[in-house]
């Protein structure tokens, strides 16, 4: 068969982008209302400062307001939940993102909690990751999921009825992923299994089996042609820095699938860089501007 199809998700990140844009430029102007999402970033660590540069830089070409308050890495963690207080209370705020990870003294686990489920664009809160799970009520899914769901979809990759295996439990991406294809409801339906490394030497034969498969393990090149179903639809979520002494950098991005063997055996494949990636923050974007949309109309989920 020829080689697999390549999945352009920058391309279609771009199209996404431009989609909100314009939408939240026709609320600004029926409501007055310009969304507005806050970051906030603990510490030096360098990808987690390119990483909230990006979607601020994104923020601002969608039209949004925008702010990031960046704590030392010593923070103590009352303050920090002092400040997200602080942002949960501004009613001209409508999303709010803590950039993980934070440093030990903070526990993660308090941070998520006390998320407003309104503001949770990432769709940590429990409240949302429950929602999610029933399938019911208004709720954010994480940005990584919901953005492989929208390649599928807009990529034309039928779901309903087919096998759908999700390499990787992590509450990021994995799990919610599994529960976003499983939903009941069009662009979904699928049949889903859940691996992970708990399949020791089985991994193999139950990917095989995938007619959709979607490696989220944060192993480089774990996926090998071997273990991928002919004509599968493969989605690479990992993103994994290896040494290469041919860049002048010493190093480069590969992803969870041996990018090379796999799409001479898949039909359709996302590469690394520029798959799942950009995908990550135009739903970002996405989900800032429904935040926005719901505070205005009243529509916000409650922990009470």
């Amino acid at each position: 068969m020829p080689d697999a199809r390549i999945i352009d998700g920058r391309r279609i990140a771009a199209e996404i982008r431009e989609e909100v844009r314009a939408e939240a430029s026709r609320f600004f102007d029926t409501e007055g209302i310009r969304p507005r999402v806050v970051f906030v970033l603990v510490g030096k660590n360098p990808a987690s400062e390119v990483y909230v540069r990006n979607k601020g830089i994104a923020a601002e070409e969608a039209g949004f307001s925008h702010e990031t308050h960046t704590l030392p890495e010593q923070v103590e963690e009352d303050e920090l939940l002092d400040l997200i207080r602080a942002i949960n209370a501004d009613p001209a705020t409508h999303g709010l993102l803590v950039q993980f990870p934070l440093p030990k003294q903070v526990r993660e686990e308090r941070v998520i909690e006390l998320l407003a489920p309104e503001k949770d664009v990432d769709g940590f809160h429990p409240l949302n990751a429950g929602r999610l799970s029933i399938g019911q009520g208004d709720y954010f899914a994480p940005c990584t999921p919901l953005g492989v769901m929208e390649l599928l979809s807009r990529e034309g990759v039928e779901t309903s009825g087919r096998h759908a295996v999700v390499v990787g439990r992590s509450n990021l991406v994995g799990k919610p992923v599994a529960l976003l294809l499983a939903q009941k409801k069009r662009g979904a339906n699928a049949v889903v299994t859940l691996a992970h490394s708990g399949a020791g030497a089985r991994l193999g034969e139950i990917t095989r089996e995938a007619d959709i498969l979607i490696a989220a393990m944060g192993v480089p090149k774990a996926i090998t042609a071997g273990m991928v179903k002919e004509g599968a639809v493969v989605i690479d979520v990992g993103i994994n820095r290896i040494e290469d002494s041919s860049r002048a950098s010493g190093s480069r991005l590969v992803g969870d699938v041996e990018f090379e063997t796999v799409k001479h055996k898949a039909s359709a494949i996302t590469p690394v860089p520029g798959g799942v990636g950009p995908m990550t923050i135009a739903m970002l974007l996405r989900n800032t501007l429904l935040a926005a949309k719901r505070q205005r109309a009243g529509a916000i989920p409650s922990t009470r």
